[in-house]
């Protein structure tokens, strides 16, 4: 008795399958604009057809799509920072061809923020913590600022004041004006005596 209950039940389903109708074929043709700029087409946009096994179809870079589809499938349009949006072919759509212009709107999605450390583990970072050196108070900044070696470089590297050039170009002044009215004693020139050397040596009268 359950055997032929369950044939019975078997032959009803097939009968109530066969006699469902397949909605009619259309073809299905348009292009995805952006909603905030009705001139500006979106590329690449994905098609997924929800009411025939989520097939997908990929529009072209200028937003262009054309595809086979059947009346009343639900077919939703999704791209990467946009909202996604679903389309239903109408039924009794004549000449069997549909065009429509479909609008999506940007989306702005806010990511959680995130920290990046330099540390891969926790043992690194303890090692870095211990190891790490502690920055200096303001006493000990100014103990640095007043040391002999920060004074020499700074002396080193920092330009003359306006009373220092003065005083260098006074003293070059003075220097030069002595040296010029001096008068050298060739006694005392080695140079000279080297010269004399060398002409007694040669012979030279002279």
């Amino acid at each position: 008795m359950k055997r032929l209950i369950g044939i019975l039940f078997l032959l009803t389903s097939l009968s109530a399958f066969s006699q469902k109708k397949e909605n009619p074929l259309v073809q299905f043709t348009g292009v995805v604009y952006n909603a905030d700029s009705a001139d500006v087409v979106v590329p690449y946009v994905s098609v997924t057809n929800i009411s025939n096994h989520n097939s997908v179809v990929i529009t072209n870079f200028k937003g262009y799509f054309s595809f086979v589809a059947h009346e009343q499938d639900s077919l939703q349009f999704t791209a990467i920072g946009y909202a996604p949006v679903t389309v239903v072919i109408p039924a009794n759509v004549k000449s069997k061809s549909y065009t429509a212009k479909v609008l999506i709107k940007p989306q702005i999605t806010n990511l959680p923020m995130v920290r990046v450390f330099p540390w891969a583990t926790t043992d690194e970072f303890r090692k870095d913590f211990v190891n790490a050196k502690i920055a200096d108070d303001d006493l000990e900044i100014a103990r640095k600022n007043i040391s002999r070696t920060s004074i020499v470089a700074m002396t080193n590297t920092l330009p003359r004041d306006g009373q220092e050039i003065q005083s260098a170009n006074a003293q070059y002044m003075h220097q030069d004006i002595v040296n010029q009215h001096s008068r050298t004693n060739p006694l005392l020139n080695p140079l000279a005596w080297g010269s004399l050397i060398k002409s007694i040596t040669d012979g030279d009268s002279k």
